[in-house]
């Protein structure tokens, strides 16, 4: 595995870079360090596209929105959704969760696991189960069950389901995501981001990786040319599919593993630490 300081040249010339957020980009205080600024301003300068892949929902990207150059376009909730920052979080692609998929997964992992709370993440909204604690709470949410928010009067009229969201009170993060992926795995793509035991459920084969890869062939871009970074196990699929990847020096274990390289943390700004270094020795090619 290589490091932020490794001096190996770059296995090819890099031409979009792809980061999670919270983090990894973003310092724990939600902020992003001037010196981060500075360096994806320099990238794309220097003709490298750079993407925000995340698993926040488009509506929750104003952490970012100041600081979008170039295209603008960021991956939300872990590939379900591709968006235009510089309009605002116009929806441009959303690959949708079914809703008669959503209600097996919730029958299957209310049998596999008492006690789950769900969460419904739509198009329009996030709205809740009562025994869901909402991490930020929308005061347009309806609180119901959640058979009763993924219900359509009529089939096809409802907001496209973003993805569903699972939450355990008494489970270990990791043995929630286990016990899940192993009770309905088969219908939908589970995977996690918080520190707490919360899932995040797509439709199956979404994940940031396949997204991020249709983007990249509409571009004309390889894996190869791909360098990302993350830090949670809803990255380990993007590191793994990118030709360079990163794991912050805060990352998961799942993540150590899966990447082909590390840097420092978030808070130190392990991004731009490897941005730098690699437009250094691009400047030195030339």
């Amino acid at each position: 595995m290589t490091s932020a300081t490794d001096p190996r040249p770059l296995p090819t010339t890099p031409r979009l870079i792809a980061t999670d957020l919270d983090g990894t980009l973003l310092r724990d205080d939600q902020s992003v360090s001037d010196r981060t600024i500075a360096a994806l301003a320099a990238a794309e300068e220097a003709g490298i596209e750079v993407f925000f892949v995340t698993g926040r929902p488009a509506r929750w990207m104003d952490v970012v929105s100041d600081h979008v150059h170039g295209h603008g376009m960021a991956i939300c909730a872990n590939g379900a959704a591709v968006v235009d920052l510089h309009s605002g979080g116009t929806l441009l692609e959303v690959r949708a969760l079914d809703r008669d998929t959503a209600l097996e997964v919730v029958r299957v992992m209310r049998d596999a696991a008492p006690g789950t709370s769900f969460a419904v993440d739509l198009a329009t909204g996030v709205h809740y189960e009562p025994d869901y604690p909402p991490f930020r709470v929308d005061p347009g949410a309806t609180v119901a069950t959640a058979e009763k928010l993924l219900h359509e009067e009529q089939p096809g009229t409802g907001a496209p389901v973003i993805k569903l969201l699972a939450h355990h009170p008494e489970l270990t993060p990791d043995g929630f995501l286990t016990l899940a992926r192993t009770a309905a795995g088969e219908l939908a793509s589970i995977t996690r981001s918080s520190p707490t035991a919360l899932l995040e459920i797509s439709g199956l084969g979404v994940s940031k990786a396949s997204t991020l890869a249709l983007c990249c062939a509409e571009r004309g871009i390889s894996s190869d040319e791909v360098v990302a970074f993350g830090d949670m196990p809803n990255d380990v699929e993007m590191l793994t599919w990118a030709g360079t990847s990163y794991a912050m020096g805060n990352a998961h274990p799942d993540v150590i593993a899966a990447a082909s390289g590390r840097t420092v943390a978030n808070n130190e700004d392990g991004v731009a630490v490897v941005i730098e270094q690699i437009l250094t020795r691009l400047a030195e090619r030339q």
